[in-house]
């Protein structure tokens, strides 16, 4: 009979654990301190945590910074409250009026109507998102993901439009506006900021980011370039065009230069033109004017607040989610 070739056979586990009991508990100890010694990892220097002086500093950097904001906001806010008997100028001033009323809000409806100028505000503001959302996407897709002759000429067109200010050109604006006799409506207001070029440059920046292979995908099942931006593009860049929303409300809301010049019938008049006549010749109450002003920013207040959900979802944009 021929030679039989022995092949080394793995231990089982109750030969290993006879081997370990035979080697001691010294070498089970060896063992685990050296697979300790593997696993160990150094400790970075970024995941301490930072000494307390620098929490301190970094907690009143930002106080300081909420009272330079909000300060005038909640003093104007105080102000309207305060009745008609107690001094706004006193000192030191106080924050909290002693003698709370809403009786300046009444007072500023009785001397303008306050309301139909918020009414023609939110016509014109409302305008604005909306043709801002639309030119603007539709423009920042173009720019961002389509090929065409001209594409970086226009993209610098665009950058050089938002240096120019807007007291260099707006006697050209407002002769187009009567040439085209759109002077003194609110057509002629809205207009000049119907598509914002910070507005586009945002949206192509937004568009930019998106990945080409899934519109490569909708390309190769027949999709054309208007289903791929409404299907695809659009839903990707929510938390922009929220931004883009808030940008163009807010400028039409606080336009005060442009509507001033364009509309002469006090029956047009915007909110920050109408509040101007707050301030009277014999009169100028500073309990009205505060009032004036917490309505004109509590619309901006609401729509942020709405908003700010997807506002603060712009930096993740054109991640491919699962």
């Amino acid at each position: 009979m021929g030679a039989v070739t022995a092949h080394p056979v793995p231990p089982t586990g109750t030969d290993a654990e006879t081997d370990a009991e035979k080697a001691g508990p010294g070498a089970a100890r060896r063992r685990g301190s050296a697979g300790t010694r593997r696993v160990r990892r150094p400790v970075e220097e970024e995941g301490r945590r930072p000494p307390g002086w620098q929490t301190a500093l970094r907690y009143l950097l930002l106080v300081v910074v909420f009272a330079v904001m909000v300060g005038p906001f909640l003093w104007q806010l105080s102000t309207s409250l305060k009745g008609p008997g107690e001094d706004i100028y006193s000192y030191p001033p106080k924050l909290l009026p002693s003698d709370a009323t809403l009786g300046n809000y009444a007072g500023v409806a009785e001397i303008i109507p306050v309301w139909d100028y918020a009414l023609n505000s939110l016509i014109v503001a409302v305008a604005s998102v909306l043709t801002n959302l639309v030119g603007a996407s539709l423009a920042g897709y173009a720019l961002a993901r389509l090929r065409f002759r001209g594409r970086g000429v226009a993209v610098v067109v665009f950058v050089m439009a938002m240096l120019v200010p807007l007291e260099s050109i707006i006697i050209a604006q407002f002769t187009m506006a009567r040439a085209l006799h759109l002077n003194n409506t609110l057509l002629g207001v809205l207009l000049p900021g119907a598509v914002g070029a910070m507005n586009v440059l945002l949206m192509r920046n937004a568009f930019s980011h998106l990945p080409y292979e899934v519109e490569e995908a909708a390309l190769v099942d027949g999709a054309n370039v208007w289903q791929r931006f409404v299907r695809i593009a659009l839903p990707s860049v929510k938390g922009t065009l929220a931004v883009v929303a808030i940008f163009a409300f807010m400028a039409a809301w606080d336009d005060f230069l442009w509507p001033l010049i364009v509309l002469s019938d006090p029956a047009n008049f915007t909110l920050t033109v109408g509040l101007n006549y707050l301030h009277g010749t014999f009169a100028d109450d500073q309990r009205l004017v505060a009032a004036g002003t917490i309505i004109a920013v509590l619309p901006l207040i609401v729509m942020f607040a709405c908003l700010q959900r997807y506002f603060f979802r712009g930096v993740g944009e054109g991640a491919v989610k699962g």
